[in-house]
């Protein structure tokens, strides 16, 4: 019934988080409790190899309003959140990582500036309290990202925000097999607005993005939402197409004069070296592409949930 439905639900992805759990739910509650509406919070464990999942079933079983889910296998953090979301039944949705970076006392801002009429309001951090590492390489993944869809990715906003009910269902429905919830959150649109938080430091543990990991969610990211590279090797074809021709003629030209007698073996190596690197670069390219549209197409769950303590 849609009287039964909470006022708010949380959704947060853990993993290797099993110290902060308690610590995590304990500050949710006492800020829910403030804001005085009707919650749920559901964790889903994306298979964590510690012990995160025996603390969920205990927290679930002491506590009614938090619900613990576990994934199949790791997943992953996006299709974690997903699984999260296709679970809720909140008229709002909080979606934030289970490290207390993004702090539970900001949801009281983001539920405010909600009811003043947004359909989706972000948390921007105005100081980022991470490592130079991760600083770094978010602001490369932004500019990387900014450049081949033509649009602008604010690295200072990540999943941390409130949704209204309509806006998840609307990501929910999105098929995309690459799944990457920010950018689901600016495809689907609606009335969007930001607002600044604080953030805090990690107080356990260390990131579980490698370098790798990062690399990896960059480029399925990229190649998902943007054909930009296919089109980037067309003027990179076309621009050589023009140039082999200018040096032709120019080449031509000589012949013509009597100034060239034997044509350079170096340069017909290395044209020869050039143009097929080119070739092989732009066929790879292609099947990348049509790798990830066999991936689409073949349609499997993108998660799979294997147990739910409510």
């Amino acid at each position: 019934m849609e009287s039964q439905r909470p006022e708010i639900s949380i959704v947060s992805p853990v993993y290797k988080a099993e110290k902060i759990l308690d610590k995590l739910v304990a500050e949710l509650e006492i800020t829910l409790h403030k804001l005085k509406v009707s919650y749920e919070i559901i964790l889903v464990d994306d298979r964590s190899p510690d012990s995160c999942w025996d603390r969920m079933q205990e927290i679930s079983k002491t506590n009614p309003c938090v619900k613990s889910v576990r994934l199949s296998k790791n997943f992953g953090q996006h299709p974690a959140i997903m699984a999260g979301l296709s679970l809720t039944k909140g008229n709002w949705v909080v979606v934030m990582d289970c490290d207390l970076q993004d702090q539970p006392k900001e949801i009281e801002k983001l539920y405010s500036e909600a009811l003043k009429g947004a359909d989706v309001v972000l948390a921007k951090r105005k100081v980022r309290n991470d490592s130079l590492y991760k600083k770094a390489t978010s602001y490369l993944f932004s500019k990387v990202y900014s450049f081949f869809t033509d649009t602008h990715y604010d690295n200072e906003i990540a999943n941390f925000g409130i949704y209204k009910r309509k806006v998840v269902l609307a990501i929910i429905n999105m098929s995309d097999y690459i799944k990457f919830f920010p950018l689901f959150v600016k495809h689907v649109g609606f009335n969007t607005t930001s607002i600044e938080v604080e953030h805090s430091e990690r107080l356990e543990g260390e990131s579980s993005y490698s370098f790798i990991k990062l690399v990896r969610l960059a480029f399925n990211t990229i190649i998902s939402f943007s054909n930009k590279p296919l089109k980037l090797f067309v003027k990179l074809g076309m621009l050589i197409s023009v140039f082999s021709m200018m040096f032709g003629l120019y080449n031509i030209y000589l012949s013509l004069s009597g100034e060239i007698e034997v044509l350079g073996y170096s340069s017909i190596i290395i044209s020869i070296w050039f143009l097929f690197g080119v070739l092989i670069t732009i066929i790879g390219v292609v099947g990348i592409y049509l790798g990830k549209v066999f991936d689409q197409v073949k349609q499997r769950p993108v998660f799979i949930i294997d147990e739910i303590i409510d």
